[in-house]
C-alpha cells in the first residue's frame, strides 16, 4: 500500500515538473527567434531527446513550431498566447534588477530600462506595486567608481545599438599610455563586466584586427549609418583566444586568517586554486603581467604574506619598494 502511494506521488510530481518544464519552453520560443534544443537541455538540465518529447507535446496541443535541423525552433509568425501574470518572485525581481541597473550601466540605458519597467509596473495589482515600493525602500546598492565616462552617457547603450543593427560606431579613445585620444571606426562585437569594469570586444578600422576597449575611456561616441564590412564570430570566441596569451605561475603563503581579505579581488589577478597548509593558504595564480599588474596588487598583502615562486615577483617588488618615496 505505501509503495503504491509514493509511486502515484512521485508520477504526480513528474507530471508536475513536465508541465512546468513545456510551459517554460514555450515562453523561451515566444521571447526568442530561434531556441536550439541543446540549449534547453541545458536550462533545464535534461537530455535533448526530453525536449524533443516536450516539443512534440506543444506540437499536438496546437502551437505552430516551425524546426530546422542544425538552427533550431521557432514559433510562427505572429503566433502568441494571452499574456501571464507574473509571480511574486518575478515581480521582486524586477525591483532588484531596476536598482542593480542602475548601478552597473550608462545613464541613458538606464533611462530606457527605467520606462520598459514602468510600461510592466502599470500592469500590475495595487498590492503588488505596494511590495516592489517596500523591497525598493529597503535595498541600497554601493557607489560604483569610473564605471563610465560621465561626458558620455550614452556610451553603452550606442554600442548595443550598433552590435544589434550590425553598424559602425565612431568613437574617440584615449588608452592608459596616451593623454591624447584617437579616433577609431570600430565594428563592436560584445560586451561584458570584468572586475570593476566595462569592456567591449570590436574589429578596430584603425588597427585592422580585433580590439579589447574599455568603455569609461570613450571621450566621444556616435552611431553612424554605415554598415559592417566583417562577418564576426560571437563575443566567446575572442575572449576565449585571451587566453592564449603567456602567463606566469605565482605562489603565495597567505596566513589563514589574513586570506579572506584577498578574496574579492584575486580573481582579477589570474587565482586559479587555493589549499591549505597548517596555518596558512597557499595560493595558485596564471599572471599574464607579473611586473606591473601582480607586483602592484600584492604590494597591498606584502606585510602578512610571502612569495614562494618565481624569483622574479620578488625582484619586482623590491624595487617597487625601493621606489617609493615618502615626503
Amino acid at each position: 500500500m505505501h509503495n503504491r502511494f509514493f509511486n502515484i506521488y512521485f508520477y504526480r510530481m513528474d507530471i508536475t515538473k513536465r508541465f512546468n518544464r513545456i510551459v517554460a519552453i514555450y515562453f523561451q520560443l515566444q521571447a526568442k527567434t530561434v531556441v536550439r534544443a541543446q540549449d534547453l537541455a541545458d536550462r533545464f538540465e535534461v537530455s535533448p531527446r526530453t525536449i524533443y518529447r516536450d516539443i512534440r507535446a506543444l506540437e499536438q496541443a496546437g502551437i505552430p513550431i516551425y524546426g530546422e535541423a542544425g538552427t533550431g525552433y521557432s514559433l510562427m509568425e505572429g503566433y502568441r498566447l494571452p499574456a501571464t501574470r507574473f509571480s511574486q518572485e518575478e515581480i521582486l525581481s524586477m525591483a532588484a534588477a531596476e536598482k542593480l541597473m542602475q548601478k552597473f550601466v550608462d545613464p541613458d540605458l538606464f533611462k530606457h530600462f527605467g520606462s520598459a519597467i514602468n510600461k510592466i509596473r502599470s500592469y500590475l495589482r495595487y498590492s503588488e506595486k505596494v511590495d516592489i515600493t517596500l523591497l525598493e525602500e529597503n535595498m541600497l546598492m554601493g557607489s560604483i567608481e569610473n564605471t563610465f565616462n560621465e561626458k558620455v552617457p550614452s556610451a553603452l547603450s550606442i554600442l548595443f545599438e550598433g552590435i544589434a543593427q550590425h553598424k559602425i560606431v565612431q568613437m574617440a579613445y584615449q588608452n592608459s599610455s596616451s593623454s591624447e585620444f584617437s579616433r577609431r571606426e570600430i565594428e563592436p562585437v560584445g560586451v561584458f563586466h570584468q572586475g570593476n569594469f566595462w569592456y567591449f570586444m570590436a574589429y578596430c578600422h584603425l588597427r585592422e584586427d580585433y580590439r579589447q576597449f574599455r568603455i569609461d575611456r570613450i571621450q566621444e561616441i556616435k552611431l553612424s549609418s554605415q554598415a559592417f564590412t566583417q562577418e564576426h564570430k560571437p563575443l566567446s570566441h575572442y575572449l576565449n583566444k585571451k587566453e592564449d596569451i603567456p602567463t606566469t605561475a605565482v605562489r603565495i603563503s597567505v596566513p589563514r586568517a589574513f586570506a579572506r581579505y584577498m578574496q574579492w579581488d584575486r580573481p582579477y589577478y589570474g587565482f586559479v586554486s587555493e589549499e591549505i597548509n597548517g596555518d596558512n593558504v597557499i595560493m595558485t595564480f596564471k599572471s599574464r603581467n607579473v611586473e606591473n599588474e601582480f607586483a602592484r596588487w600584492y604590494l597591498m598583502f606584502a606585510d602578512q604574506s610571502t612569495i614562494l615562486e618565481p624569483e622574479a615577483l620578488k625582484e619586482y617588488v623590491r624595487k617597487l619598494i625601493a621606489s617609493i618615496r615618502i615626503v
